[in-house]
């Protein structure tokens, strides 16, 4: 194996996955991987040894000697050769009738599971070997956002601790562009498997839309039950519900999909609008406490039986809310942080403005500020850091409608303005 080229890449190698050699080393049931081996043979006309292979993401001599107790059981049938030690298969009626029992009792086709155990233990190893996140780092993700030096540091805090974040203040004043910061200040690559298998039931883990996988591969072969992705981050807003957060059992395909704070595991979970969810904010909070004290979270079968497993993320609750007609004060001393973000006073507000236009490739006049800050005062309306940014964008929207020249002038602002507030503010 050739030497890693950093620090990450060390990390990274010491963390992989060692591939299975037999079943024992899958930490599975021989019964359980026969099943579903016989599964994607039956979803797959085209089977061959290696497409079973490459579908249960097992080496190639562990899927045929499973495919060969199919054929010796007469579930399956050998229908030639694709090449070299890569055999075709086919369904038998034996096979056929073995398949619909089992479709009844769980309808997952996919890549083998891992086991609970197997799951947990990476998790958790992967938060203890996590690197720090230098300062240079903190202020690289914060850069777009005009924030004091206080809250910088406290951002620092949250992202090397790992400790919870409760975010208030009013709202377009940056409480969800700072999680999403803090976040890409974490950067790395973490593990996660395809799926968990507990008492013969499979838990969906990998999710497109919240898993990002990595495209480089590590130097050494490894098990592909599990998937490197970069750190996940899970935003959840008002469509939260008790539910939600516990194993969800589809009575249609008869597998389980892992609740939002198990797929943010090794990541950073956003409760976002905290507050306005289908459930009573007081409910969710004491659904939150056992988690955020034990770093474990306990999950149900549909069969009653409880399961425990990691709860190992940054977790950040964001809200403009009134947090005292939230949360008691138990509560928040269990959060690790609390964050404040007030709206601009109108230093600020000129520094936002400044840095947008100037991202924006566009020449910054300071006749702009006061135009603006004009129109505020007269209107008393109150300022948001999400405004200037929203104003500018608005006048390209005008300049590419009229088809003239991206620009920035107090005239264009003053329509922007009419049309982001509406008409009954002029």
């Amino acid at each position: 194996m050739s030497e890693p080229e950093s620090s990450e890449q060390l990390q990274i190698e010491t963390l992989v996955p060692f591939m299975p050699h037999n079943v024992e080393g899958t930490g599975l049931d021989f019964g359980l991987l026969a099943d579903l081996t016989l599964k994607i043979v039956y979803a797959d006309s085209q089977s061959t040894t290696e497409r079973v292979a490459e579908k249960l993401k097992l080496p190639v001599p562990l899927t045929e000697n499973l495919l060969q107790y199919l054929y010796r059981e007469k579930f399956v049938d050998i229908r030639g050769s694709a090449g070299f030690r890569n055999d075709r298969y086919a369904m038998l009626d034996h096979g056929w009738e073995r398949v619909r029992r089992l479709l009844e009792v769980s309808g997952y086709i996919g890549p083998a599971p891992v086991s609970l155990s197997s799951y947990t233990g990476m998790i958790q190893w992967q938060e203890k070997v996590k690197q720090p996140v230098k300062p240079e780092a903190i202020w690289a993700a914060l850069a777009e956002l005009v924030l004091p030096e206080s809250t910088i540091q406290t951002l620092g805090l949250v992202a090397n601790s790992r400790r919870s974040l409760f975010i208030t203040g009013p709202p377009g004043n940056g409480k969800t562009s700072i999680a999403r910061a803090i976040h890409s200040a974490l950067g790395g690559e973490v593990w996660i498997p395809y799926a968990v298998e507990v008492d013969g039931q499979i838990i969906k883990i990998f999710d497109a839309h919240n898993h990002e996988p990595v495209t480089s591969q590590p130097s050494v072969r490894h098990d592909e039950r599990w998937v490197r992705i970069k750190r996940p981050l899970v935003i959840v807003g008002g469509e939260v519900t008790m539910e939600s957060t516990d194993l969800i059992y589809s009575q249609s395909v008869r597998f389980y999909e892992a609740p939002f704070q198990m797929k943010s595991n090794a990541g950073t979970l956003v409760i976002d609008d905290f507050g306005r969810q289908r459930v009573d904010p007081r409910d969710l909070i004491n659904r939150w406490i056992i988690p955020l004290e034990s770093r474990m979270d306990y999950l149900t079968l549909h069969t009653g039986k409880k399961i425990q497993v990691p709860f190992e993320q940054l977790l950040i609750f964001a809200t403009n809310l009134d947090p005292r007609s939230l949360v008691d004060e138990a509560f928040l001393r269990r959060m690790g942080y609390r964050l404040r973000v007030d709206a601009p006073t109108s230093e600020t507000y000129g520094l936002i403005l400044q840095k947008y236009v100037e991202s924006r490739g566009l020449k910054y006049d300071s006749k702009l500020l006061d135009a603006l800050l004009a129109r505020y005062k007269r209107e008393q309306r109150p300022m948001a850091c999400c405004e200037p940014r929203d104003l500018v964008e608005r006048c390209l929207d005008i300049c590419r409608h009229e088809e003239r020249p991206p620009t920035l002038t107090p005239e264009l602002l003053g329509l922007a303005w009419t049309n982001y507030f509406g008409r009954d503010s002029c």
